[in-house]
């Protein structure tokens, strides 16, 4: 595919010949005559390098400098002038100005210019690509038959641009899995784009999806571009999707099924391609059920289902596991500590219902603690007993016999019902202290107690 360069001068034979000479060297030219279409066509379609004359009636080209790098901080963009100063060179430098090119312009000049900013690109992709990379494992690990069974779907929908759906307990490597599939997919090639839905107020999470323009709402001094807009021609990753909003779920069904969108308090409608990976720790179809996820949606996503195994489905991957984090937080400058066979078998014998989280944690917290060089079986177990006194009276049988014959979810629903009941209490039913009490939103524990039937009017 030919790269775009979007050309903006106000003087006709320069459009002209710009347009011919990029055609000629291969490249796909989008001339506009002002400052302001050319911000305009910025909006609607993506481009890769941008040509822009500093003198123009109405904006002048180092305002639309500013409003270019300010939106579009990654893309380049090339100064032309035929009244250049060393001054205003400086000055377009400062702003971000990858060049400065005097009229009248040198073929050859203008040509090495964008294929100089092209490359810069091209290298800056790429170290963000590099970074990404290095800062996550490169892949799973483990040779147990459930991780093995969980590579060979990675492998089988990687190549293809199916939406996943991926689902797992909290910890169990879920957006691994994703990176996982971006790494060994056609898209790799661009920086997977990431969202934590649970972690965006409501309020502003389609401003961090879709973008919005300046002015749109009390605080977007400028405008700014979404996640979706971000992963044009990549992959986006929605992590915790099931604490999504019924209203963005919405939106983000029409974007996957027709890949336009506008932007908050905007009207362009802007084209993407872009594969969307999901992942969530919710049963979403007792979530359909309640009414908190919409159906069409779930069947939208659910194109591939992939299922995260727990750690305890996977025991026989600790010792693999345990060398691996050990291994990173020697490079970390933590010392070099090796675990006993008799250690590693005490660390199997665990439940761990953190999972993976939770077993690197543990690992760490013994690296760091423990004085011996060699980590004993014995010193694994006086750790996991002091973590398991922590919670020593939601462990207790006593405590624990009304949930033995429930399913674990069943089980965790229960607790969390009565754990709600007994703070709300405690405030005397009011929500808002309660919430702040437990750390989460307000919007957030309403969203809960109606999941959980819990009736306010019933502390009033």
């Amino acid at each position: 595919m030919s790269k775009k360069i979007l050309v903006i001068d106000d003087e006709t034979s320069i459009l002209d010949s710009l347009a011919g000479i990029l055609s000629d060297e291969g490249f796909t030219p989008i001339c506009v005559d002002t400052a302001e279409k050319g911000l305009k066509q910025l909006k609607t379609e993506a481009v890769d390098l941008v040509l822009l004359d500093i003198w123009m009636p109405g904006m002048d080209g180092l305002e639309a400098l500013k409003q270019i790098k300010e939106n579009y901080p990654e893309l380049q963009v090339i100064m032309i002038s035929g009244h250049g100063t060393i001054e205003t060179a400086v000055q377009a430098t400062k702003i971000g100005a990858y060049d400065f090119i005097e009229k009248p312009l040198s073929y050859d000049k203008i040509i090495l210019a964008i294929k100089n900013g092209l490359r810069f690109s091209r290298l800056e992709t790429e170290n963000l690509i590099l970074r990404q990379k290095s800062n996550n494992k490169p892949s799973l690990t483990g040779n147990s038959p459930a991780i093995k069974n969980l590579k060979e779907q990675i492998e089988r929908v990687a190549p293809t641009d199916a939406w996943v759906l991926i689902r797992g307990e909290h910890g169990t490597g879920k957006e691994l899995v994703a990176q996982s599939i971006h790494r060994l997919s056609e898209r790799s090639t661009k920086p997977m784009v990431e969202v934590n839905c649970a972690a965006i107020p409501e309020e502003l999470i389609e401003s961090e999806l879709f973008g919005h323009e300046k002015g749109s709402f009390t605080g977007a001094q400028t405008s700014k571009r979404g996640k979706f807009d971000q992963a044009d021609g990549s992959v986006l990753f929605l992590d915790e999707i099931g604490d999504m909003s019924l209203k963005t779920q919405a939106k983000i069904l029409r974007i996957l099924q027709e890949q336009t969108f506008e932007r908050v308090g905007g009207n362009q409608t802007i084209q993407v391609d872009v594969r969307v990976l999901a992942a969530t720790n919710k049963n979403l179809e007792e979530e359909i059920e309640m009414g908190n996820f919409r159906a069409d949606l779930f069947w939208r996503l659910n194109v591939v289902p992939i299922q995260v195994p727990l750690l305890q489905e996977r025991l026989e991957d600790i010792p693999l596991l345990v060398a691996c984090f050990v291994e990173s937080l020697t490079h970390k400058g933590l010392g070099k500590k090796t675990f006993t066979d008799e250690a590693l078998a005490a660390m199997m014998s665990h439940t761990w219902p953190g999972n993976v989280r939770e077993l690197r944690n543990f690992v760490e917290r013994l690296v760091i603690m423990s004085p011996d060089e060699n980590i004993s079986g014995k010193t694994v177990k006086n750790y996991l007993q002091q973590a398991s006194s922590v919670s020593e009276s939601t462990t207790d049988p006593k405590t624990m016999a009304p949930y033995q014959k429930l399913h674990f979810k069943d089980a965790k629903r229960e607790f969390e019902r009565e754990y709600l009941i007994v703070k709300l209490q405690e405030n005397n039913g009011n929500i808002s202290q309660t919430a702040e009490i437990l750390g989460i939103e307000r919007s957030h524990l309403h969203k809960k107690l109606k999941t959980l039937h819990i009736e306010l009017s019933d502390f009033n």
